[in-house]
């Protein structure tokens, strides 16, 4: 499984970004695959969105509300709207699937991408 990040920048507070995750690979089933956002930055590790294998979203509590995860499984896609976004969003984001259930945290994650980075300027 190969996973592949885009849309990361530069926005000001306030602003919005879209983060596209396309994964790949013959063993992928999007049936059977947790696919994962998780943001690192120094002193932060975290998961920001999860769909897992029966499409229930789950948002961390920071993100609620400002935040929006899709998956269209017919592209392999999994996009993450960012909006009203805050300095603290700042960060590296990746992409991360695992088998049958979410991963805790990235290291976990049975694959992941290459992280696309996200700042947010005051």
């Amino acid at each position: 499984v190969q996973l592949t990040e885009s849309g990361g920048g530069l926005v000001q507070a306030g602003g919005s970004l879209r983060l596209s995750c396309v994964v790949s690979g013959y063993v992928y089933n999007p049936n059977v695959y947790c696919v994962s956002w998780f943001r690192q930055a120094p002193g932060k590790n975290e998961t920001v969105a999860s769909v897992d294998i029966h499409d229930n979203i789950l948002y961390a509590d920071a993100v609620k509300g400002r935040f929006t995860l899709s998956r269209d499984n017919a592209k392999n896609t999994l996009d993450l709207q960012m909006d009203s976004l805050k300095v603290e969003d700042s960060g590296t984001y990746y992409c991360a699937a695992n088998f049958l259930v979410c991963s805790a945290s990235l290291d976990d994650s049975g694959y992941r991408g290459q992280g696309t980075q996200v700042t947010v300027s005051s």
